[in-house]
């Protein structure tokens, strides 16, 4: 629980101290400091402070779990070693490599015998995919990095106790508006159990452990209630539901299965007490939304065969449920009839239908408009906007204001994987457009809280509004698909590290590089080590052990403006089936040595998952002006099933990337926009009164109280 924390909000729990200094605390803190800042992080001020008065054993302890979170956190958990001992230095013209490669091995009279004379296969060298060296020999070839100001410092921020930042992390996730990455829902359930546990130590039912304010107000993520739900089942307590399909969730995650119900799960049995407790919950959904079942009517049969509904006749409602999975009741869905009306083109008759879930309205505003709706849609978009979620509307915004300079449409579903297709849709009445955008807009503002001062970091502004989570892995410096951000730093260092579980597993670090209009293509990679401005570390086929892989660019002399790294699965293992898998990227300046992968330099580093078999993380791009970007991709291709490289997907990289390059992402700046019309200062400087900072990095010369939007917490910005 606490590494969770850690690495989600970049504070150290703390647990109430004395009010005396103590010197060997006070000693140990400043050592811990020094640690800390070998891998790029430090502790704030407060921090210090605060563990100057703890004993010095105790500072200690928590120092070594401190720097062993941070150390994961950042990737410098393990060995990276590199093919290559000198890499950058001395690695050879990829011909030269593999002529050297056979030269050894035809001088070599056992692996001579073995080399047949028809075929010849470069990958079955024997000196070929694996380590030369000792990671020992890595070091000593390598001198200390030099150490610049621009090298990355990440604060720890002073937290409370762990129970207190349990608590918050616990309300900030469950109450999020923005469906969750995979890591975060697991995050949550940790928390929920967390929280149980803290209740029966204390004697207290589960929910009341930390006070009435720890309820969430609402938990509006169907996949946030069923964990949440998951708890409260195991606790005992009522469940929080409105919907059969939240039943269907909850059984779902109680059976480790898949909580969006995308893929069927394999129920399990519940015991009776658990029984009870669903089916009064099926018993208050009203029959009305008994139609939902249809969407997942197998699903339902099976949930029937475990809870065994005829054995609690005081819940007749949910009896009438698996009636209607068994086709035994007939109970249409709302959707079907809207679906029914828009077939019939009778859209006059859709809408007055979709205003009883405005949300689903306004997600089919486009159609609606496009299908002759005319005023009576616009004053029904009026009307549902003040009953949607903030996320749905700024999820509009979005879709609308790329209306207004159509692309290639691109689709990405919860798991990165993503297709792109020429638009095809006519255009939107302009006037109907730009009212709707105005409705829009005075609705999102309206719901927005006063932020009294409000203090924006320009560097935000760019990054776009984490309206889902789902492709999205937690990391270091990670932000929202669309996201765009500076590269500051002459030498760019990409790495992937992996470590199999039981398959040999080859996965392979490449890099295209495009001109401005997305063609013309070079790459770097196993296949092509070098070239004018680009190096490769040399190429692992197995990582029992673990293996790393690098590829450097050197901005300044880079003849292609779009430079795309790319991770292939050749051989072996998936993303999410190996024992570990990351990505991320480091700056240096020129004058900087350091060793492969010097931590104070990572940029940013997330796990690889997903059913894809080549990720691709983010492009680098050139603007006019010269500097160099990095805009955020979180995709994934599906690939083939293996001996996957860069030259085979050259086309399908290429369109993705143009198409979330030229999409017009929502970002905090338009929210930022917003607030600042309600803002009672708008200044650069924060006086007295209500503050909200919204920035990469908090401050630390903010007031108490003051309102923070960072990264990690961006989420917790969409309004309600």
């Amino acid at each position: 629980m606490e590494e969770l924390i850690i690495a989600r909000r970049l504070r150290v729990p703390v647990d109430s101290a004395g009010d005396e200094t103590s010197d060997w605390g006070g000693v140990a803190a400043r050592q811990l400091d020094a640690a800390l800042l070998s891998v790029g992080f430090t502790c704030s001020p407060a921090l210090l402070a605060r563990l100057a008065r703890l004993p010095g054993e105790q500072v200690i302890d928590l120092g070594v779990r401190v720097l062993a979170a941070v150390r994961r956190l950042v990737g410098d958990h393990v060995e990276h070693n590199a093919y290559f001992v000198d890499f950058p230095d001395n690695v050879p013209d990829t011909l030269e490599f593999w002529a050297g490669l056979l030269r050894e091995a035809m001088l070599d009279p056992v692996a001579a015998a073995r080399l047949r004379p028809d075929v010849l296969n470069l990958l079955d060298l024997p000196r070929y995919g694996s380590y030369r060296h000792t990671y020992a020999d890595l070091l000593a070839a390598h001198a200390e990095l030099i150490p610049l100001a621009k090298d990355r410092v990440t604060v720890l921020e002073l937290g409370g106790s762990l129970r207190d930042e349990a608590r918050e992390l616990y309300l900030s996730l469950a109450g999020s508006e923005v469906p969750l990455a995979a890591e975060d829902l697991a995050a949550l359930r940790a928390l929920a159990a967390f929280r149980a546990g803290v209740a029966a130590d204390s004697g207290a039912d589960f929910g009341a452990d930390f006070g009435a304010d720890d309820r969430p107000e609402h938990i509006p993520v169907r996949e946030n209630r069923a964990v949440v739900n998951e708890a409260r089942l195991a606790a005992g307590r009522p469940l929080l539901v409105d919907t059969v399909t939240d039943v269907l969730r909850l059984a779902a995650a109680c059976s480790g299965g898949d909580v969006t119900l995308t893929t069927p799960t394999r129920l399990r049995s519940f015991r009776r007490a658990e029984r009870r407790i669903l089916l009064a919950a099926l018993d208050t959904v009203p029959a009305a939304k008994h139609g939902d079942v249809l969407r997942h009517r197998e699903q339902w049969k099976r949930l029937g065969e475990r809870l065994h509904p005829h054995e609690y006749p005081q819940f007749p409602r949910a009896a009438q449920v698996f009636d209607v999975a068994r086709g035994v009741r007939r109970a249409a869905s709302l959707g079907s009839r809207v679906e029914a009306a828009l077939a019939a083109g009778r859209t006059e008759e859709a809408v007055p239908l979709l205003e009883h879930t405005p949300g689903a309205l306004l997600r089919r505003l486009d159609h609606l408009l496009r299908t002759g709706g005319g005023s009576a849609v616009l004053e029904a978009a009026g009307r549902s906007a003040a009953r949607a979620s903030g996320r749905v509307l700024l999820s509009l915004r979005e879709h609308l204001q790329n209306r207004l300079a159509p692309a290639d449409r691109v689709f990405t579903n919860r798991s990165g994987r993503a297709w792109t297709t020429p638009d095809t849709r006519p255009p939107l009445d302009e006037e109907a457009l730009h009212r709707t955008l105005a409705i829009l807009d005075e609705e999102i503002g309206r719901r927005l809280p006063d932020p009294g001062e409000l203090i924006v970091d320009p560097a935000v502004l760019d990054v776009a509004l984490p309206l889902s989570g789902k492709a999205v892995a937690p990391g270091l410096g990670m932000l929202p698909r669309g996201s765009l951000s500076a590269v500051d730093g002459e030498l760019l260092r990409f790495f992937v590290h992996w470590r199999q579980r039981e398959r040999r597993t080859d996965y392979d670090l490449s890099a295209l590089m495009l001109d401005a209009t997305y063609d013309n293509p070079r790459h770097i990679s196993w296949t092509s080590y070098t070239n004018g401005f680009a190096t490769y570390s040399g190429d692992l086929t197995a990582a029992s052990d673990g293996a790393s892989e690098f590829i450097d660019v050197r901005l300044a002399g880079a003849t292609k403006p779009i430079i795309i790294p790319q991770v292939h699965i050749y051989a072996g293992e998936p993303f999410d089936e190996a024992a570990e898998a990351f990505f991320g990227y480091m700056t240096r300046d020129a004058e900087q040595e350091g060793r492969p992968f010097e931590p104070r330099t990572v940029r940013m580093k997330s796990d690889l998952r997903g059913s894809g078999r080549v990720a691709l993380p983010l492009v680098f791009l050139r603007g006019e002006d010269g500097a160099w970007r990095v805009k955020w991709l979180h995709l994934y291709l599906s690939g083939r099933p293996g001996f996957n490289q860069v030259e085979g997907n050259r086309v399908t990289t290429s369109l993705l990337v143009r198409s979330i390059v030229e999409r017009d992402y929502l970002g905090v700046g338009y929210l930022a926009g917003l607030l600042g019309a309600k803002s009672s200062v708008s200044t650069a400087s924060h006086g007295g009164g209500q503050v909200t900072y919204i920035g990469l990095e908090a401050p630390t010369d903010l007031p108490e109280g003051a309102r923070v939007y960072t990264p990690a917490t961006l989420h917790e910005l969409i309004p309600a």
